[in-house]
């Protein structure tokens, strides 16, 4: 199935969705086309980085932050990703993506990404990201602020902590 087609029903279920708090999963359900396979049959290792795009804007949507954000022209972007990949996602699997904002500092908000099928989990993924307004990002505050949302960041947890220890590792020794 054509990705942009997905985009589009994401869009629609993200309208249709029941508005969720802040640090509640979002769920979209897929299965996977042999278009989103590779030579070993099963999902393709990127197009797990594109279904995760689709997870975080109908997170967006269900908590009620899409809408604000884009009239504010504060666009979405991401920094860094990491999956680890547990059992494949063969041909025509049913799955679920579970989206979860896991906590946030001054810059960055944190996600936990989740993939499912038949109650296993296939792979699991953090990814942080950030807001951007012409160019420069947005404090994480200024975005809560102007989305009335008033709480303290939860306590980030100790594997997001080691991911950001190890990031910064490897800026010093690449950059």
């Amino acid at each position: 199935m054509n990705l942009y087609l997905r985009l589009l029903i994401v869009l629609i279920k993200t309208l249709l969705a029941r508005q969720c708090g802040l640090l509640e999963s979002s769920r979209l359900s897929f299965r996977v086309t042999p278009l989103d396979c590779d030579l070993n049959m099963h999902m393709n290792n990127g197009r797990y980085l594109t279904f995760m795009d689709l997870g975080r804007i109908h997170m967006l949507g269900q908590t009620g932050m899409l809408k604000p954000l884009l009239h504010a022209r504060w666009m979405p972007v991401l920094g860094a990703a990491e999956i680890n990949f547990i059992c494949p996602l063969r041909p025509l699997r049913r799955f679920e993506l579970l989206t979860r904002l896991v906590t946030w500092d001054e810059k960055y908000f944190y996600v936990e990404q989740r993939f499912e099928s038949k109650g296993r989990l296939c792979a699991v993924a953090l990814v942080k990201g950030l807001f951007v307004t012409k160019g420069r990002p947005v404090e994480s505050s200024a975005v809560l602020k102007m989305l009335n949302i008033d709480v303290n960041a939860p306590r980030m947890p100790e594997v997001v902590r080691h991911w950001n220890d190890l990031a910064s590792l490897k800026k010093k020794h690449y950059g």
